[in-house]
Protein backbone atom coordinates (compact mmCIF):
# COMPACT_ATOMS: atom_id res chain seq x y z
CA UNK A 1 0.00 0.00 0.00
CA UNK A 2 1.43 3.38 -0.95
CA UNK A 3 1.61 6.18 1.57
CA UNK A 4 2.89 6.25 5.10
CA UNK A 5 2.13 3.92 7.97
CA UNK A 6 -1.34 3.94 9.46
CA UNK A 7 -1.79 5.98 12.65
CA UNK A 8 -4.29 4.73 15.23
CA UNK A 9 -3.31 7.15 17.98
CA UNK A 10 -0.90 10.03 18.57
CA UNK A 11 1.07 10.91 21.68
CA UNK A 12 2.29 14.48 22.06
CA UNK A 13 3.31 16.23 25.30
CA UNK A 14 0.36 18.63 25.30
CA UNK A 15 -3.09 18.43 26.92
CA UNK A 16 -5.21 16.16 24.75
CA UNK A 17 -8.79 15.12 24.17
CA UNK A 18 -9.65 12.27 21.86
CA UNK A 19 -12.64 11.84 19.59
CA UNK A 20 -13.54 8.89 17.42
CA UNK A 21 -11.12 9.98 14.70
CA UNK A 22 -9.35 13.13 15.88
CA UNK A 23 -6.78 13.80 18.57
CA UNK A 24 -7.07 17.44 19.67
CA UNK A 25 -4.15 19.09 21.48
CA UNK A 26 -4.22 22.35 23.43
CA UNK A 27 -1.24 24.47 22.40
CA UNK A 28 -2.21 27.33 24.69
CA UNK A 29 -3.60 30.04 22.42
CA UNK A 30 -4.70 27.64 19.68
CA UNK A 31 -5.48 23.97 19.04
CA UNK A 32 -3.82 21.28 16.97
CA UNK A 33 -6.30 18.86 15.35
CA UNK A 34 -4.74 15.60 14.19
CA UNK A 35 -6.87 13.28 12.04
CA UNK A 36 -5.84 9.70 12.71
CA UNK A 37 -6.58 6.68 10.53
CA UNK A 38 -9.18 5.38 12.98
CA UNK A 39 -12.58 4.50 11.58
CA UNK A 40 -15.80 4.11 13.53
CA UNK A 41 -19.05 2.29 12.81
CA UNK A 42 -22.17 1.78 14.88
CA UNK A 43 -20.63 4.03 17.57
CA UNK A 44 -17.57 1.80 17.99
CA UNK A 45 -13.99 2.63 17.03
CA UNK A 46 -12.79 -0.31 14.97
CA UNK A 47 -9.46 -1.95 15.83
CA UNK A 48 -8.21 -1.76 12.24
CA UNK A 49 -7.07 1.61 10.78
CA UNK A 50 -7.55 2.70 7.17
CA UNK A 51 -4.12 3.89 5.90
CA UNK A 52 -4.08 7.50 4.65
CA UNK A 53 -7.64 8.15 5.88
CA UNK A 54 -6.62 10.94 8.25
CA UNK A 55 -4.62 12.70 5.56
CA UNK A 56 -7.47 12.36 3.08
CA UNK A 57 -9.97 13.85 5.55
CA UNK A 58 -7.66 16.73 6.41
CA UNK A 59 -6.79 17.54 2.80
CA UNK A 60 -10.47 17.46 1.78
CA UNK A 61 -11.41 19.81 4.61
CA UNK A 62 -8.60 22.18 3.58
CA UNK A 63 -9.89 22.05 0.00
CA UNK A 64 -13.43 22.90 1.11
CA UNK A 65 -12.36 25.68 3.49
CA UNK A 66 -10.71 27.31 0.48
CA UNK A 67 -13.57 26.69 -1.95
CA UNK A 68 -16.46 27.71 0.27
CA UNK A 69 -15.18 31.10 1.36
CA UNK A 70 -16.92 30.52 4.69
CA UNK A 71 -15.47 32.02 7.90
CA UNK A 72 -13.76 29.09 9.61
CA UNK A 73 -11.34 28.17 12.37
CA UNK A 74 -8.28 27.29 10.25
CA UNK A 75 -5.08 29.15 11.09
CA UNK A 76 -2.39 27.03 9.44
CA UNK A 77 -1.75 23.57 8.05
CA UNK A 78 1.97 23.76 8.81
CA UNK A 79 3.07 22.16 12.06
CA UNK A 80 4.32 24.58 14.73
CA UNK A 81 7.96 24.13 15.72
CA UNK A 82 7.08 22.75 19.16
CA UNK A 83 5.02 20.03 17.49
CA UNK A 84 7.48 19.26 14.70
CA UNK A 85 10.20 18.59 17.28
CA UNK A 86 7.96 15.83 18.72
CA UNK A 87 7.32 14.23 15.31
CA UNK A 88 10.68 13.04 13.96
CA UNK A 89 9.03 10.44 11.70
CA UNK A 90 6.74 13.02 10.06
CA UNK A 91 3.62 11.08 11.01
CA UNK A 92 1.62 14.27 11.58
CA UNK A 93 2.40 15.88 8.22
CA UNK A 94 -0.66 16.35 6.05
CA UNK A 95 -3.09 15.16 8.72
CA UNK A 96 -2.94 18.19 11.03
CA UNK A 97 -4.54 21.61 11.24
CA UNK A 98 -3.73 24.46 13.61
CA UNK A 99 -7.03 26.15 14.45
CA UNK A 100 -8.53 28.87 16.56
CA UNK A 101 -10.02 27.89 19.87
CA UNK A 102 -13.80 28.11 19.72
CA UNK A 103 -16.76 27.65 22.01
CA UNK A 104 -18.53 24.81 20.24
CA UNK A 105 -22.27 25.19 19.64
CA UNK A 106 -23.84 21.99 21.04
CA UNK A 107 -25.77 21.03 17.91
CA UNK A 108 -24.87 19.17 14.75
CA UNK A 109 -26.08 21.27 11.82
CA UNK A 110 -27.41 18.57 9.49
CA UNK A 111 -28.53 19.30 5.93
CA UNK A 112 -30.31 16.63 3.89
CA UNK A 113 -30.73 16.80 0.13
CA UNK A 114 -31.83 13.19 -0.27
CA UNK A 115 -33.96 10.82 1.78
CA UNK A 116 -31.69 8.28 3.46
CA UNK A 117 -30.52 7.15 6.89
CA UNK A 118 -32.49 8.32 9.91
CA UNK A 119 -34.41 10.71 7.64
CA UNK A 120 -35.69 7.78 5.58
CA UNK A 121 -36.63 5.88 8.74
CA UNK A 122 -38.50 8.92 10.09
CA UNK A 123 -40.32 9.33 6.79
CA UNK A 124 -41.42 5.69 6.72
CA UNK A 125 -42.81 6.00 10.24
CA UNK A 126 -44.39 9.46 10.10
CA UNK A 127 -44.24 10.90 6.58
CA UNK A 128 -42.03 13.63 8.03
CA UNK A 129 -38.34 14.28 8.74
CA UNK A 130 -37.67 16.00 12.06
CA UNK A 131 -41.31 17.15 12.07
CA UNK A 132 -40.95 18.67 8.60
CA UNK A 133 -43.74 17.38 6.31
CA UNK A 134 -42.81 15.83 2.99
CA UNK A 135 -44.86 14.74 -0.04
CA UNK A 136 -46.24 11.21 0.12
CA UNK A 137 -44.88 8.45 -2.08
CA UNK A 138 -41.17 9.30 -1.86
CA UNK A 139 -38.79 6.37 -2.23
CA UNK A 140 -35.56 5.59 -0.41
CA UNK A 141 -32.76 7.96 -1.48
CA UNK A 142 -35.18 10.17 -3.42
CA UNK A 143 -34.02 13.72 -3.99
CA UNK A 144 -35.96 16.04 -1.68
CA UNK A 145 -37.96 18.94 -3.15
CA UNK A 146 -35.47 21.24 -1.39
CA UNK A 147 -32.65 20.63 1.10
CA UNK A 148 -33.81 20.32 4.70
CA UNK A 149 -32.07 21.69 7.79
CA UNK A 150 -32.51 19.04 10.48
CA UNK A 151 -30.30 19.75 13.51
CA UNK A 152 -29.27 17.12 16.02
CA UNK A 153 -28.07 17.29 19.58
CA UNK A 154 -24.40 16.43 20.04
CA UNK A 155 -24.18 13.29 22.15
CA UNK A 156 -21.07 12.72 24.27
CA UNK A 157 -21.57 9.00 23.61
CA UNK A 158 -24.01 7.02 21.53
CA UNK A 159 -26.15 8.42 18.75
CA UNK A 160 -26.89 12.10 18.18
CA UNK A 161 -30.61 12.80 18.48
CA UNK A 162 -32.53 14.51 15.68
CA UNK A 163 -34.47 17.54 16.90
CA UNK A 164 -36.60 20.21 15.31
CA UNK A 165 -35.50 23.77 14.62
CA UNK A 166 -37.77 24.82 17.49
CA UNK A 167 -35.54 22.94 19.94
CA UNK A 168 -32.52 24.81 18.62
CA UNK A 169 -34.38 28.11 18.88
CA UNK A 170 -35.29 27.39 22.51
CA UNK A 171 -31.69 26.57 23.36
CA UNK A 172 -29.84 29.22 21.37
CA UNK A 173 -32.37 31.94 20.55
CA UNK A 174 -34.05 32.60 17.24
CA UNK A 175 -31.35 34.83 15.74
CA UNK A 176 -28.51 32.36 16.19
CA UNK A 177 -30.60 29.32 15.25
CA UNK A 178 -31.74 30.94 12.02
CA UNK A 179 -28.22 32.11 11.21
CA UNK A 180 -26.95 28.55 11.64
CA UNK A 181 -29.71 27.29 9.36
CA UNK A 182 -28.90 29.89 6.72
CA UNK A 183 -25.17 29.24 6.75
CA UNK A 184 -25.55 25.46 6.82
CA UNK A 185 -27.85 25.48 3.81
CA UNK A 186 -25.45 27.79 1.97
CA UNK A 187 -22.47 25.49 2.66
CA UNK A 188 -24.50 22.54 1.42
CA UNK A 189 -25.64 24.43 -1.69
CA UNK A 190 -22.14 25.52 -2.68
CA UNK A 191 -20.62 22.14 -1.91
CA UNK A 192 -23.34 20.20 -3.71
CA UNK A 193 -23.03 22.32 -6.85
CA UNK A 194 -19.27 21.85 -7.06
CA UNK A 195 -19.51 18.13 -6.26
CA UNK A 196 -22.28 17.53 -8.80
CA UNK A 197 -20.16 19.12 -11.51
CA UNK A 198 -17.51 16.51 -10.65
CA UNK A 199 -19.80 13.50 -10.61
CA UNK A 200 -20.61 13.23 -6.89
CA UNK A 201 -23.97 13.74 -5.18
CA UNK A 202 -23.76 14.94 -1.59
CA UNK A 203 -26.81 13.27 -0.10
CA UNK A 204 -26.46 14.89 3.30
CA UNK A 205 -23.87 16.36 5.61
CA UNK A 206 -23.34 17.46 9.17
CA UNK A 207 -21.53 20.66 10.07
CA UNK A 208 -20.29 22.19 13.29
CA UNK A 209 -19.96 25.82 14.28
CA UNK A 210 -18.39 27.64 17.20
CA UNK A 211 -17.76 31.12 18.59
CA UNK A 212 -14.27 32.61 18.53
CA UNK A 213 -13.59 36.24 19.41
CA UNK A 214 -17.23 37.08 18.81
CA UNK A 215 -17.30 35.47 15.37
CA UNK A 216 -19.37 32.46 14.32
CA UNK A 217 -16.98 30.05 12.59
CA UNK A 218 -17.31 26.78 10.71
CA UNK A 219 -15.19 24.30 12.66
CA UNK A 220 -13.98 20.70 12.67
CA UNK A 221 -14.17 18.92 9.30
CA UNK A 222 -16.36 19.90 6.36
CA UNK A 223 -17.91 17.88 3.51
CA UNK A 224 -15.77 14.76 3.96
CA UNK A 225 -16.75 11.10 3.52
CA UNK A 226 -16.87 10.84 7.34
CA UNK A 227 -19.33 13.72 7.78
CA UNK A 228 -21.36 13.28 4.59
CA UNK A 229 -22.91 10.70 2.29
CA UNK A 230 -21.19 10.85 -1.11
CA UNK A 231 -22.79 8.97 -4.01
CA UNK A 232 -21.46 8.56 -7.56
CA UNK A 233 -23.90 10.50 -9.74
CA UNK A 234 -23.66 8.10 -12.67
CA UNK A 235 -24.85 5.19 -10.50
CA UNK A 236 -27.64 7.05 -8.70
CA UNK A 237 -30.92 5.10 -8.76
CA UNK A 238 -33.57 6.17 -6.23
CA UNK A 239 -35.66 3.42 -4.66
CA UNK A 240 -32.98 1.66 -2.62
CA UNK A 241 -29.50 2.00 -1.09
CA UNK A 242 -26.83 3.69 -3.20
CA UNK A 243 -23.23 2.97 -4.04
CA UNK A 244 -21.16 5.32 -1.92
CA UNK A 245 -17.72 6.80 -1.30
CA UNK A 246 -18.14 6.90 2.46
CA UNK A 247 -17.75 4.34 5.24
CA UNK A 248 -21.08 2.69 4.41
CA UNK A 249 -18.95 -0.02 2.78
CA UNK A 250 -17.51 -0.86 6.22
CA UNK A 251 -20.94 -0.84 7.86
CA UNK A 252 -22.27 -3.21 5.22
CA UNK A 253 -19.36 -5.59 5.74
CA UNK A 254 -19.88 -5.61 9.52
CA UNK A 255 -23.56 -6.41 9.01
CA UNK A 256 -22.52 -9.65 7.30
CA UNK A 257 -20.54 -10.79 10.36
CA UNK A 258 -21.74 -12.26 13.65
CA UNK A 259 -20.71 -9.13 15.58
CA UNK A 260 -23.51 -8.15 18.00
CA UNK A 261 -22.60 -4.40 18.17
CA UNK A 262 -22.57 -4.66 21.97
CA UNK A 263 -19.01 -5.98 22.31
CA UNK A 264 -15.68 -4.89 20.85
CA UNK A 265 -15.83 -5.11 17.05
CA UNK A 266 -13.77 -7.58 15.02
CA UNK A 267 -10.75 -6.60 12.91
CA UNK A 268 -11.40 -5.68 9.29
CA UNK A 269 -10.05 -8.00 6.57
CA UNK A 270 -7.29 -6.59 4.36
CA UNK A 271 -9.59 -6.45 1.32
CA UNK A 272 -12.18 -4.36 3.19
CA UNK A 273 -9.44 -1.99 4.39
CA UNK A 274 -8.07 -1.56 0.87
CA UNK A 275 -11.50 -1.11 -0.72
CA UNK A 276 -12.46 1.50 1.88
CA UNK A 277 -9.20 3.36 1.33
CA UNK A 278 -9.81 3.31 -2.42
CA UNK A 279 -13.25 4.87 -1.93
CA UNK A 280 -11.83 7.73 0.14
CA UNK A 281 -9.10 8.31 -2.44
CA UNK A 282 -11.56 8.33 -5.33
CA UNK A 283 -13.79 10.85 -3.54
CA UNK A 284 -10.76 13.10 -2.92
CA UNK A 285 -9.55 12.87 -6.52
CA UNK A 286 -12.96 13.48 -8.07
CA UNK A 287 -13.74 16.45 -5.86
CA UNK A 288 -10.37 18.20 -5.95
CA UNK A 289 -9.23 17.20 -9.43
CA UNK A 290 -5.87 16.28 -7.85
CA UNK A 291 -4.15 12.90 -7.97
CA UNK A 292 -3.67 11.46 -4.49
CA UNK A 293 -0.03 11.04 -3.50
CA UNK A 294 0.35 10.80 0.26
CA UNK A 295 4.11 11.05 0.07
CA UNK A 296 3.88 14.56 -1.43
CA UNK A 297 1.35 15.97 1.06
Amino acid sequence: MEGMRAILETHLPFPKRQGKVRDVYDLGDRLLIVSTDRISAFDWILPTPIPDKGRLLTQLSLFWFEQLGEANHLLDQALPDEVRRCDPEGDLEGRSMVVRKAEVIPFECVVRGYLEGSGWRDYLATGRVCDLPLPSGLTQCARLPEPLFTPATKAASGHDENVGLETMVEALGADLALELKKRSLEVYRKGSELAAARGILIADTKLEFGWSDGKLLLIDEVLTPDSSRFWPADLYRPGGPQASFDKQFVREYLMTTSWDRNSPPPPLPAEVVEKTREKYIEAYQRLTGRKWNAASI
